[in-house]
C-alpha cells in the first residue's frame, strides 16, 4: 500500500478486528459511511478520525470505574485520551503525515467540537447511535415513559449540528422512536 492514508485504515481495520466482542469494527464502518453522507469531501483526517471511534475501546473496561455518573465521564474521557493517542500512533505508523495524524488524535480525543470536522464527526456518532442502539434501547426498557425516552434523545440532539439532526429526523425510525425523536429535536 503506497497510500498512507490507506494504509493507516487497514492498520485501524486490523485493530478493531481484535475485539473479543466483534462489535468495533461494524461500528466503525457505520460511522465512516455518515461521515462520508454528510461531508462527501470530508478530509483524510475526518475519514480517519470516523474509523476510529470505539478504537479498542474493550481494552478498557467501564468496570474499571466506578458505576457512577462521575465514573461514566472519567471513563470516557479517558476513553477519549487513549483512543486519540491510539489513533495518531497508528496513523504515523502507516505513513500519514504528523499533522495529519496530530488532526486525527484531536478529533478522536474530542478536542474539537466546536470545529466543523468535529461536529461532522459527532454528528455522525449521533446518527450510528440513534439507528443501531435506540431502537434496542428502547425495546428494552418499555417501562420509561416519553418524557424519560425524550430526555435521553434530547441530549442527544443537543450534540448534533443542525445538519445531523436533520438527518436525524429523517431517519428511518419506526414508531413510538421517530416520533421522540422529533420531539426531542424540536424541543
Amino acid at each position: 500500500m503506497s497510500d498512507p492514508v490507506t494504509a493507516a485504515l487497514a492498520a485501524i481495520d486490523d485493530a478493531h478486528r481484535q475485539d473479543p466482542e466483534g462489535r468495533e469494527l461494524g461500528y466503525a464502518e457505520a460511522v465512516t459511511g455518515w461521515i462520508v453522507r454528510l461531508v462527501p469531501a470530508a478530509s483524510p483526517a475526518l475519514r480517519l478520525a470516523g474509523r476510529c471511534q470505539h478504537l479498542e475501546r474493550w481494552t478498557l473496561p467501564r468496570t474499571a470505574y466506578p458505576m457512577d455518573k462521575a465514573g461514566y465521564h472519567a471513563w470516557r474521557r479517558e476513553q477519549y485520551r487513549r483512543q486519540g493517542a491510539r489513533a495518531r500512533d497508528l496513523c504515523l505508523g502507516a505513513g500519514v503525515d504528523p499533522a495529519v495524524a496530530g488532526r486525527v488524535e484531536q478529533l478522536v480525543a474530542k478536542q474539537l467540537a466546536k470545529d466543523p470536522e468535529g461536529a461532522a464527526l459527532e454528528d455522525a456518532a449521533c446518527l450510528v447511535f440513534l439507528e443501531r442502539e435506540a431502537p434496542l434501547f428502547v425495546a428494552a426498557h418499555p417501562d420509561y415513559t416519553a418524557d424519560k425516552y425524550i430526555d435521553i434523545l434530547r441530549k442527544t440532539a443537543r450534540k448534533m449540528s443542525p445538519a445531523g439532526q436533520a438527518a436525524a429526523v429523517a431517519l428511518p425510525l419506526g414508531e413510538p422512536l421517530a416520533g421522540l425523536l422529533r420531539q426531542a429535536v424540536a424541543g
